[in-house]
């Protein structure tokens, strides 16, 4: 069977889906245990709720038990309602599993020093254990199945592939250490790209540790706009195998699809946040990642976040991000030097850095959840909702460039109703 079924020209639709996930069931029938690995509701729009969906569908009659472990990474679980909207009403909920990504792991192996070293020019020198979860190295499995969405990350360049195994399903070493590995390297060099510092990472744990897992992968390149009839991303290709290649193809595919080019930055970008979405600036940020290659020097990036009621989604990481806020990555990178209790939590130091604007830009937050006096300590400005609304028209703006009178003034304004779909720059 081919291992890519993409619409160059347009978007596939569910027919087309369907019989090439019935061709990918031909190739993985006839098994005992099935693992499946979804992400969990932070990628909703990935696609992969209705292609899991599908494929139980498909394979419950003719595989003899299918387990789903939700690569949920740091985040919180998802809720029965969530289960329900993402992969719909045909698979059981006993089948579904949530990683615990401190406590649910078994150690596989070692990430050298020296290649650590090496990726991060001298910065780390300490090897990495990479723990994942113990369901994915039970030998009663025949086959482990990776579903998940390529497209621009801020920490690994361009996500999914080896990453939704060993981050959506790590243990804390590989947590903390890849994602202060991206950090360091400088968000705005990594996003949209494959091969950097923290890809060439992952590709260790594939070429060299995860080798004797049956594990095999479904990549989803998706749409950046919704389609209003299903409120969700239209699927632009899907890719089938284990080899990079087909991550490459992916890559290819999504930074056509997945970068939006725009003639020139904006002085002001607003972004707004899903309330059902993003409950936490953890995952929220992503009003800042994917938007700060389009704001122009001095700008300002307005979050409009309604659903917002905490900074980190584990409630240590939520103390760290309080205790620290979002400084120049400089400066975080000496307080981590001087600071055990980010040491021992390194994804929350490249939190606090990615989440910075190193003095480039002006974020602003509007979150009703949180307090003034809670925002400003985390070193954003604070803007009332009810003002953001009515100064902006937030309600009637569309998607793109918008020109407001703002004090009989025309003020030009870009808006992203959708972060966590695209990458936009300039």
């Amino acid at each position: 069977m081919e291992n890519e079924l993409s619409n160059k020209k347009g978007y596939l639709n569910q027919k087309e889906i369907t019989n090439y996930l019935l061709e990918i069931s031909e190739d993985i029938e006839n098994i005992d245990n099935l693992l499946i690995i979804p992400p969990d509701y932070t990628r909703k729009f990935s696609g992969s709720g209705k292609i899991v969906s599908e494929l139980y569908k498909i394979l419950e009659d003719k595989v003899s038990h299918i387990d789903i472990l939700i690569a949920s990474g740091t985040h919180e679980s998802m809720s029965k309602k969530m289960i329900k909207d993402m992969f719909g009403q045909n698979i059981p909920l006993e089948n579904f599993n949530f990683h615990n990504w401190r406590e649910d792991i078994k150690k596989i192996g070692i990430i050298p020093a020296d290649l650590i070293n090496k990726l991060s020019k001298g910065y780390m020198k300490e090897e990495i254990p990479l723990k994942i979860n113990k369901r994915i190295v039970e030998p009663k499995y025949d086959l482990v199945l990776s579903v998940g969405q390529v497209l621009p990350h801020e920490v690994v360049g361009m996500a999914n592939y080896t990453k939704n195994i060993v981050v959506g399903c790590g243990g804390q070493e590989i947590i903390n250490k890849s994602h202060y590995l991206g950090a360091i390297s400088g968000i705005e060099n990594v996003l949209g790209r494959d091969y950097s510092p923290v890809r060439k990472l992952y590709d260790y744990a594939e070429n060299n540790l995860l080798q004797k897992i049956p594990l095999k992968y479904i990549l989803t390149v998706c749409s950046t706009n919704l389609d209003t009839e299903t409120d969700n991303t239209k699927v632009k290709g899907i890719f089938y195998g284990r080899d990079r290649e087909i991550f490459e193809k992916a890559v290819k595919l999504s930074q056509q699809e997945n970068i939006i080019e725009l003639d020139h930055k904006y002085d002001k970008i607003i972004v707004y946040l899903d309330p059902e979405e993003f409950q936490s600036t953890w995952l929220g940020n992503k009003a800042v990642y994917r938007s700060r290659l389009a704001v122009a020097d001095k700008g300002e990036i307005i979050i409009a976040a309604p659903g917002i009621n905490k900074f980190g989604e584990d409630k240590e990481i939520d103390t760290l991000i309080r205790k620290y806020g979002h400084l120049k990555s400089s400066k975080i990178t000496r307080l981590v030097e001087e600071n055990k209790d980010l040491q021992n939590n390194l994804s929350a130091a490249a939190h606090l850095m990615h989440g910075s604007s190193e003095g480039r830009f002006k974020i602003t937050l509007a979150a009703p959840n949180l307090s003034k006096k809670e925002i400003e300590n985390v070193n954003y400005n604070y803007l009332d909702m009810d003002k953001l609304k009515r100064k902006y028209k937030l309600e009637s703006l569309k998607s793109g460039k918008n020109v407001i009178e703002i004090n009989g003034k025309k003020e030009e304004v870009y808006y992203i109703d959708n972060p966590a779909t695209g990458l936009w720059k300039a």
